[in-house]
C-alpha cells in the first residue's frame, strides 16, 4: 500500500469555485493543494471565455439575486459577501480591468479568459497553493481519506479539511462529469438529479426550413411561455433551437416538457412594433412583389423570420391572411419544443446537492470538515454573468467556512 499524503487543506476541482476557495484559504495562512482530473486548471472557465468571458452583471442586486429563482434565498448571503462589485475589484487587482457592456453584462477588457486565468494562477503560486493535476477523485477509503486515480496509480490523501468544487455534469470532456453524485449518495447526502440548464431544445423542423436556415439567428425577438417572457436572440439548429433567449427560459421550458411531453414557445418577431401599427403597415398593397420581399419591407422581417412564420402551423398561409391576422401571427409564432438536448451539450446543469445538507458555512452536515461550492449545489441561473458570479461567491463562502473550521 502506498503511503498516505497528509495535507492541511484539499480543494477538489480547479474551476472558478475551487480556485477561489483555495485563494481564500491561502490568504488565511493555510497550506492548500488543489486537485483536478484534467491536465490543466480552469478548462471549463476557458471555454466560457470563448465568447468574451461574461464575468458578472451590473444590474441592481435585488434584480440580480432574482435570477436564481428558488435558490436566491440560499445564495444571497454568499453573494452579499462577495458582490459583483467585489468580483470586478478582484479582477482589477489581477490587472484585468472590466467594463460594462451595452446589455449590462460585465466583461474583462481583454475579452478573454486566458489572461485572467494566467494572472490568477501566478497569484495562487505566490500564495503557496499547490496544483495536483491528473488527479481524479474517486471517493474515500475506510479511514475517511481522499482517494485519487492518477497516471501513476491510486493515491491516498489525508486532509484536515476538504472543499469540493467538482462542478455539475455539463461539458464532461472538460472535467465536470457528475461522477461525484454516487460517492456522496453513499454517505447519505441528498441530491437532486443533474439536468440540462441553459440548453438547447429539440424541434421537428421541416427539411426545407432546417436545410435553409440551420445556423441562422433570430435577432431582437421576444420569447414567451405562459407568463414568462424574455427579450433576446435565438439560433436555429439542425435539431431545434438554442441561444440566449432560450437559455433564459430553459428552466420553465424543461419543466413544461416534463409535465406535458412538449412545450409551445411563442416568438414575437417584431416586439418593438405594436400589433395595430404592424397591421397598418401590412395593409399596403403587395403589388408585384414576392411575399418574402413584401414581408421584408412592410414588416421588417429577416429571411429566417419569414421562414419561421411560414413553418408555423396555421389555418391561413401568410399570403392569404388579413393584415390584422398576419400581424397577430408575426407577434406570436408558435414553435413546439419536443425535447431537451443532452446534458453533455448544455452550458450548465441544474440539480445537485440540496442546500439543506449544508450549514451556514457551506459545510456538509453529514461530513464535518467537508465543504461544497459551485455547480455541485442545487441552483441554476441564466447566462449573463450569473453562473460565474455564484460560482465565485460560493467558493469564497466555502473557503471562509473551511478557514473558520480549521481555526476552531
Amino acid at each position: 500500500m502506498r503511503d498516505v499524503l497528509h495535507i492541511q487543506s484539499a480543494v477538489l476541482g480547479a474551476g472558478p469555485a475551487g480556485l477561489m476557495a483555495a485563494e481564500v484559504l491561502a490568504r488565511g495562512g493555510v497550506r492548500v493543494t488543489v486537485f483536478d482530473a484534467m491536465p490543466s486548471a480552469g478548462r471549463k472557465f476557458l471555454m466560457a471565455g470563448r465568447g468574451g468571458l461574461n464575468l458578472t452583471h451590473s444590474e441592481p442586486l435585488p434584480q440580480f439575486l432574482a435570477r436564481y429563482g428558488a435558490a436566491a434565498t440560499y445564495l444571497k448571503p454568499a453573494i452579499d459577501s462577495f458582490t459583483p462589485a467585489a468580483l470586478r475589484k478582484w479582477a482589477g487587482d489581477l490587472d484585468q480591468p472590466t467594463f460594462v457592456g451595452s446589455s449590462g453584462r460585465v466583461f474583462p477588457k481583454a475579452l478573454k479568459a486566458s489572461p485572467l486565468l494566467r494572472a490568477w494562477l501566478r497569484r495562487l503560486d505566490t500564495l503557496g497553493v499547490t496544483l495536483a493535476l491528473r488527479h481524479r477523485w474517486i471517493g474515500w477509503d475506510h479511514a475517511g481519506h481522499l482517494k485519487f486515480q492518477t497516471p501513476d496509480g491510486e493515491r491516498t490523501v489525508a486532509a484536515d479539511t476538504a472543499i469540493m468544487a467538482l462542478g455539475g455534469a455539463s461539458w464532461p470532456r472538460l472535467g465536470s462529469d457528475g461522477a461525484w453524485v454516487e460517492q456522496l449518495a453513499s454517505k447519505g447526502v441528498a441530491t437532486s438529479p443533474l439536468r440540462p440548464a441553459n440548453c438547447a431544445f429539440d424541434v421537428a423542423w421541416s427539411a426545407v426550413f432546417r436545410d435553409r436556415f440551420e445556423g441562422r439567428p433570430l435577432k431582437n425577438v421576444a420569447l414567451s411561455l405562459g407568463s414568462h417572457t424574455v427579450r433576446g436572440e435565438a439560433l436555429i439548429t439542425r435539431e431545434g433551437i438554442e441561444g440566449g433567449g432560450i437559455y433564459a427560459l430553459s428552466a420553465v421550458l424543461r419543466e413544461r416538457i416534463d409535465i406535458a411531453g412538449n412545450a409551445v414557445l411563442y416568438i414575437n418577431l417584431r416586439p418593438d412594433v405594436a400589433t395595430d401599427q404592424l397591421a397598418a403597415r401590412l395593409s399596403t398593397s403587395r403589388g408585384k412583389q414576392s411575399m418574402s420581399n413584401w414581408l421584408r419591407k412592410a414588416a421588417g422581417l429577416s429571411p429566417v423570420a419569414i421562414g419561421l412564420l411560414r413553418e408555423a402551423p396555421t389555418d391561413h398561409h401568410p399570403a392569404s391572411a388579413q393584415p390584422a391576422s398576419l400581424a397577430a401571427s408575426i407577434g406570436a409564432v408558435p414553435v413546439t419544443l419536443t425535447g431537451v438536448a443532452p446534458l453533455a451539450r448544455a452550458i450548465s446543469s441544474a440539480g445537485g446537492i440540496a442546500f439543506s445538507e449544508l450549514d451556514e458555512d457551506y459545510m456538509l452536515r453529514r461530513l464535518p470538515g467537508v465543504f461544497v461550492a459551485g455547480e455541485m449545489l442545487d441552483w441554476e441561473a441564466p447566462t449573463g454573468g450569473y453562473l460565474l458570479q455564484a460560482s465565485f461567491a460560493t467558493g469564497v463562502a466555502a473557503g471562509r467556512g473551511a478557514l473558520k473550521w480549521l481555526r476552531c
